[in-house]
């Protein structure tokens, strides 16, 4: 399987994305949550995607709700509360799980490609952070945390994994240059 091969849930009956319809693009997945410390992350990611989306930049944003319920409320509740806070207008899909037994399929391929995170070097919290969240993870792969966020190039692959705290600025030479 390939990035492109996969089909992920709209919110609510909008029916399904084809990943093959962001053939060319630069993609940033990221699994969110409404009530985590890393919510204000949202800001950054609607920048980002105010500047590059007409470069060939586009965001899949999945709410999920694994990491001690910070992500409650149907989709529709979800989506009122990002357009109102923080004006996102990239795709918001479906409430996903990332790990375990129902985790999305695309997920799992995720994890394959870029098994482990890129943390901000030198960062202490992001040491005991990941040392603590560790603890509640069955494999090495697994999604630690709400706003881990995978990077994949225009060919579709999975080129980068970034820990929660990497706030998006931080990524945005790497956008920058995929888009070239």
């Amino acid at each position: 399987m390939a990035f492109y091969d996969f089909k992920v849930k709209k919110r609510k009956d909008q029916g399904e994305l084809d990943l093959a319809s962001l053939k060319g693009k630069v993609v940033l997945v990221v699994n969110t949550a409404t009530g985590c410390g890393f919510t204000p992350q949202y800001e950054g990611l609607e920048k980002l995607y105010e500047t590059y989306h007409d470069q060939g930049f586009e965001i899949l944003d999945f709410p999920c709700n694994q990491f001690m319920g910070q992500a409650p409320g149907s989709d529709d509740k979800i989506h009122e509360f990002c357009t109102a806070k923080y004006k996102t207008q990239f795709d918001q899909l479906a409430k996903i799980k990332v790990n375990g037994e129902d985790e999305e399929p695309l997920y799992t391929f995720l994890k394959a490609a870029q098994p482990k995170d890129n943390q901000i070097i030198g960062s202490k919290f992001t040491a005991k952070l990941m040392k603590f969240l560790s603890k509640s993870t069955k494999k090495d792969s697994d999604i630690k945390w709400n706003f881990t966020k995978f990077l994949v190039n225009k060919e579709g692959e999975v080129v980068n994994r970034f820990s929660p705290d990497f706030t998006p600025e931080k990524i945005e030479d790497e956008i920058k240059a995929l888009l070239k």
